[in-house]
């Protein structure tokens, strides 16, 4: 069995509750306007692109993960504030199942990956680091994908960057770059 090792994410994880103005937030992001920061995003499709919004459904959406494990790692979460899997409604599971299904899809062609690890931490014991709005993790693998960089010098190699990536998905979803 093979282990995503990632102990850079313990910060994001575990980190004390700051005060709004403590809160660092890359500049190129907008500045989230709750705690939910995928509420933010569904509220605010102008800023799409900063966001690093893929692609939006008519009741979920598709976001780059910006703690990636991965190159590739994207969330997919229903527009809905809703944290718990029993409260999601059947039309809405089924969407977020159809932009799984297409993502894997465009993914394989885009970058070409060797498998991928696809799930949901419900509940903050559970791994979820925004445990009142559920998302699924879609996280592109490929094999070697774990090398000796996170255990020796605890960082991670992403060869990517969210915005040269989030071009190549968005000509793929939509046939024209953004």
């Amino acid at each position: 069995m093979e282990t995503i090792w990632a102990p850079w994410r313990l910060d994001y994880i575990a980190k004390e509750e700051k005060e709004e103005s403590q809160v660092e937030q890359p500049e190129k992001h907008v500045q989230p306007k709750s705690d939910c920061f995928l509420c933010d995003y569904r509220q605010q499709p102008e800023n799409d692109k900063k966001n690093h919004v893929l692609l939006r459904g008519e009741k979920t959406f598709i976001v780059f993960n910006r703690y990636p494990y991965n190159n590739g790692h994207l969330l997919i979460a229903p527009q809905e504030h809703l944290g718990d899997l029993t409260e999601i409604p059947v039309e809405v599971q089924a969407e977020c199942q159809a932009m799984l299904v297409k993502m894997v899809e465009v993914l394989r062609k885009v970058v070409h990956p060797d498998g991928f690890n696809i799930g949901l931490n419900l509940g903050q014991v559970a791994g979820a680091g925004l445990p009142g709005h559920l998302h699924w993790h879609i996280v592109p693998r490929w094999n070697g994908d774990a090398n000796f960089m996170p255990v020796l010098a605890n960082t991670k190699v992403i060869p990517q960057s969210l915005e040269a990536l989030y071009e190549l998905l968005k000509k793929e979803l939509t046939g024209k770059q953004t």
